[in-house]
């Protein structure tokens, strides 16, 4: 009688939806998503998303970040894995490592730290996923 939505039709709605931090919110401690999930306030502590992450202009990061695809306009101090496309947007700011299969950087972004790209990086991150989810 409730129960009208079929499983697997519950399991798309949240593979559809996307977390959101907001902004003037500060979270200490780990997240992890299997959604999609966007930074405008402060996150103290790692991010894991199996979906892309957004980290907004007014978005921060104090921990590494760890998906599938990410773009950043906000700052992150810490390591960024991503196992397709890294775009820093705007004024976006990155102290740490960088390992990703793309890179893309606008102008105004800065960076600072090392860079691994490629197939063997996008590799690396899967076979640590997997063995995350083992």
């Amino acid at each position: 009688m409730f129960n009208s939505k079929s499983k697997s039709s519950i399991d798309e709605t949240r593979a559809g939806s996307t977390t959101i931090i907001g902004a003037g919110t500060t979270i200490t401690g780990n997240i992890q998503s299997n959604a999609d999930i966007r930074i405008d306030g402060i996150l103290k502590g790692n991010l894991i998303s199996k979906a892309k992450i957004l980290i907004g202009a007014e978005g921060m990061v104090e921990g590494d970040v760890d998906g599938k695809q990410a773009d950043v306009l906000g700052k992150v101090t810490g390591k960024i894995k991503v196992a397709d496309l890294l775009y820093l947007h705007g004024q976006a700011l990155v102290d740490g490592d960088i390992y990703a299969g793309k890179l893309q950087i606008e102008p105004t972004a800065s960076f600072n730290g090392q860079c691994h790209m490629g197939a063997n990086v996008v590799e690396l991150i899967t076979e640590r996923a997997n063995v995350v989810n083992e």
